[in-house]
C-alpha cells in the first residue's frame, strides 16, 4: 500500500439551524444527524440565535434568510463572521435568494427552497468562505 493517506473534510461539530418553520427545521436537522453531524441546534428566530450564539461556539450557521421576526437574517452572518472566527462554515438558505445582498452571498453557498437535502450536507461539507472582515486581517 502507499504512503498516500486521504484525508477526510471534518464534519462541523456544531451546527446552529436558523429556521422559522417548524417542520423544515426538524427535516433539516434528521438529514443533518443521518449525515453524521452530531450536535445539531434549531432556533426558529434571530433573537433565539443570537442567545445561542452567546452562550457558545458554533462551527456551521445555516441560515433562512426570512425569519418570522426578522426579514434580513443574513445579518446574522455578518454577525457571525465580523466575530467569530475563520473556520465558522455559513450556508444559506431561501426563496428569495435575490434578497441576499452580493457581498454578503461571499461568506457562504446559497441554497433556493426547495433544495435537496444532499445539497445542504455537501455545502457543510465545503471549507468555510472567508469573509470580508478576515480577507482585511490578512
Amino acid at each position: 500500500m502507499s504512503g498516500i493517506t486521504l484525508r477526510k473534510r471534518s464534519l462541523p461539530a456544531k451546527v446552529i439551524v436558523v429556521e422559522d418553520d417548524p417542520v423544515l427545521g426538524l427535516s433539516i436537522e434528521q438529514t443533518l444527524i443521518d449525515n453524521g453531524f452530531a450536535n445539531v441546534t434549531i432556533c426558529p428566530t434571530a433573537s433565539c440565535t443570537l442567545g445561542k450564539l452567546r452562550s457558545g461556539s458554533y462551527d456551521a450557521v445555516v441560515l433562512d434568510v426570512h425569519l418570522a421576526d426578522s426579514d434580513e437574517g443574513w445579518g446574522i452572518a455578518e454577525l457571525v463572521n465580523a466575530l467569530g472566527d475563520d473556520n465558522v462554515r455559513i450556508v444559506f438558505q431561501t426563496g428569495s435568494p435575490d434578497d441576499i445582498p452580493a457581498h454578503i452571498r461571499q461568506l457562504g453557498p446559497v441554497l433556493t427552497k426547495p433544495y435537496d437535502p444532499q445539497e445542504l450536507v455537501a455545502a457543510l461539507r465545503q471549507r468555510p468562505r472567508a469573509g470580508l472582515l478576515a480577507l482585511l486581517r490578512r
